[in-house]
């Protein structure tokens, strides 16, 4: 049975109001504490160097063995993201350790009397190439690396290049 719309609605209706769920985040909230990135990555540090690597393998040999496409595509976007977290974790450790060193260096300067250098962050990339270069040399991947970055510039060259404007006689025809 439906209520007539025709009857005017009483003036003092109850209306209970639910209490407001106040939502924190960690990441801004003073009640949780400062983040000790150091102390973070030497306490799950393992998660880097044996966890991850050991999940990417197990993932990879599932990958060989499922037939379904939508578990297929699943496991590649898991092992896409850990990939993704070993290299972003080892750039990190690369650039700590360019940092440490220069700061290191930086601290013999001053106790000597010398004013102190602090590292500009174009200063900071061409250390970080300077480590990338000698690790691929070392590897023995240098050349590849070098042709595909040529050939990289070389497509960018090509797609600013004006086009060539077609002859009279182009035109005719």
């Amino acid at each position: 049975m439906e209520i007539s719309s025709k009857k005017p609605v009483g003036r003092f209706r109850e209306v209970i109001q639910a209490p407001k769920k106040v939502v924190r985040d960690p990441r801004f909230e003073s009640l949780c504490g400062t983040l000790d990135v150091d102390g973070f990555k030497k306490r799950y540090n393992f998660l880097y160097d044996s966890e991850l690597p050991a999940e990417k393998e197990r993932l990879k040999n599932q990958m060989k063995k499922t037939k379904d496409p939508q578990a297929l595509s699943g496991l590649k976007e898991r092992v896409a993201w850990i990939e993704k977290q070993l290299k972003s974790a080892s750039t990190k450790h690369i650039d700590k350790e360019i940092l440490a060193k220069h700061k290191k260096k930086e601290r013999e300067a001053a106790k000597q009397g010398k004013q102190p250098y602090y590292l500009k962050k174009s200063e900071i990339r061409k250390q970080q190439l300077v480590e990338k270069f000698k690790e691929l040399k070392a590897s023995g991947k240098l050349a590849s690396f070098i042709e595909k970055k040529r050939r990289k510039n070389a497509s960018k060259d090509h797609r600013f290049m004006p086009y060539r404007r077609p002859t009279d006689n182009q035109q005719e025809t």
